[in-house]
């Protein structure tokens, strides 16, 4: 049987020698290395990518937003869990984002830990019961009618929700559990969790869609009236030339992205 290999990274020593034991227990399990902070263990994984990276929320040089995109750009078939001491949407809404596939806390029992890590190894989110709690449900919300006010000035088609995604997620914000927005849209509990997965992935192909976009403003003119160019002054629009050159690299970004050449 091949098995399940996890790097994990914690700073406190106790408690990343706790999950390794855990794991160690485990048959299908193989703890391929260990790292006190996030950057320690993205040089692992660049060593000997893992199935399964864990990485906590507790890295001040590191935040794990930023190391989660670096590691999903380079390596995408790892998967990422992310350690949260809380699973409150101002901590976890940035990660999910981001693209991490699960989170737990400390206090997770055994147990459910490996079998989170085991799900997550399989190609499963348990990141989707997240969605199912109205204050990440409204984030998720507002972060794709923030992303409307993208398209009509930039031109760049970011991922939508369906009509029948944002009713889910309404329904959700107004304090309905998965069992009462499956009846009331006529949907099963798997049909739900199924949108709730494409929202997931959509979030996060929008996340990286972004990281283009920003990157490219930095060298070009804004698209936005009242933004301010590289040379610090106010500019209303753009010339022809600097539209075709914003296009150009933008377009350049996001082949980079899908790993398809310029």
């Amino acid at each position: 049987m091949e098995k399940i290999k996890v790097i994990l990274s914690h700073p406190q020593v106790i408690f990343r020698e706790g999950i390794h034991f855990v794991l160690s227990g485990e048959e299908d399990f193989e703890v391929a290395g260990e790292a006190i902070g996030n950057q320690e263990a993205f040089e692992l994984i660049k060593a000997n990518p893992p199935d399964v990276v864990i990485l906590s929320q507790n890295d001040e040089k590191v935040n794990i937003a930023e190391m989660t995109r670096r590691i999903k750009k380079n390596y995408p078939s790892v998967c990422v869990v992310l350690i949260a001491d809380k699973n409150g949407d101002e901590q976890l809404f940035p990660a999910i984002v981001s693209g991490i596939s699960a989170s737990i806390t400390p206090d997770t029992d055994p147990e459910d830990m490996v079998a989170v890590i085991r799900d997550v190894a399989q190609g499963h989110l348990p990141m989707v019961e997240a969605l199912l709690t109205p204050a990440l449900a409204a984030r998720t919300l507002a972060d794709f009618q923030d992303l409307a006010t993208l398209d009509e000035p930039l031109g760049i088609q970011m991922a939508k929700l369906s009509g029948k995604e944002a009713e889910i997620l309404s329904s959700i914000v107004s304090g309905s559990g998965i069992a009462q927005v499956a009846a009331t849209l006529n949907l099963s509990e798997e049909a739900v969790r199924n949108h709730l997965r494409t929202i997931l992935q959509k979030l996060v192909a929008n996340d990286r869609n972004r990281a283009v976009i920003a990157e490219a403003q930095r060298s070009l003119p804004s698209l936005i009236p009242g933004m301010i160019n590289r040379k610090g002054e106010t500019q209303e629009y753009l010339t022809r030339a600097e539209f075709n050159e914003f296009k150009d690299n933008l377009m350049a970004g996001f082949k980079s992205l899908v790993g398809e050449k310029p």
